[in-house]
């Protein structure tokens, strides 16, 4: 008789703490679109259905850090076709490092010292909420990403929708810009015999003189 009680209470424990851990689940869902709405408004993204989408909200995300989209995407994926082998932790890594290397970025952008990027990795559910109802607002023109000439990490995708971040698009090589002011094009000669015109010159009456009729 004790061993089936003690059956039936290990079992309702284990409803018990299933139903919280769902519980807290969908209040960290709701929670957490509802902030990442907010950001993405701030940034200027349209429809705010994409905070809502699982997944796909940290990839737009991570399009606003300037970090390819289709990183935290194969993060995920890999967490999930790992799993059976017991290898899903490194697909969560991957997906956990690069959101964080995204909100490194996005706190810039909402003038915010790479230092608060612990308190994401930390307390993501607090940062996002920070970020998403203080004052700040959105400012794209900073550095470029360390990664910005990285193929994999490099954000070049274009989303109807999602404003493009300069920062995440680096200049040409060798691209300089122009200097202040016309410079003529390299090589250019004046033609033959061409002088170039001498300003005029004012110079004031001479003084008169004793005896001048003008006088």
């Amino acid at each position: 008789m004790s061993d089936y009680s003690d059956s039936g209470a290990i079992v309702a424990a284990a409803l018990l703490a299933g139903f919280l851990g769902f519980l807290f689940f969908v209040a960290y869902y709701v929670l957490s679109s509802i902030f990442l709405g907010k950001i993405f408004q701030k940034a200027g993204v349209q429809g705010q259905w994409r905070a809502w989408v699982p997944v796909y909200n940290f990839m737009v995300f991570a399009k606003l850090g300037d970090l390819s989209p289709w990183v935290p995407l194969i993060g995920a994926g890999a967490a999930v076709v790992l799993a059976p082998l017991g290898l899903g932790f490194l697909g969560s890594i991957l997906f956990i490092v690069s959101t964080a290397l995204a909100a490194w970025r996005v706190g810039l952008k909402l003038q915010k010292e790479a230092v608060w990027v612990v308190l994401y990795v930390l307390l993501s559910i607090v940062w996002l909420g920070i970020n998403a109802y203080d004052k700040s607002r959105w400012n794209p023109l900073i550095p470029p990403a360390p990664w910005a000439s990285n193929g994999f990490f490099a954000d070049r995708t274009v989303w109807q929708g999602i404003p493009v971040q300069p920062s995440a698009v680096p200049p040409a090589p060798g691209y300089q810009p122009p200097a202040p002011g016309y410079q003529p094009p390299a090589g250019y000669q004046p033609p033959a015999g061409y002088q170039p015109p001498v300003p005029p010159t004012t110079e004031p009456p001479a003084p008169p003189v004793d005896g001048d009729p003008r006088v």
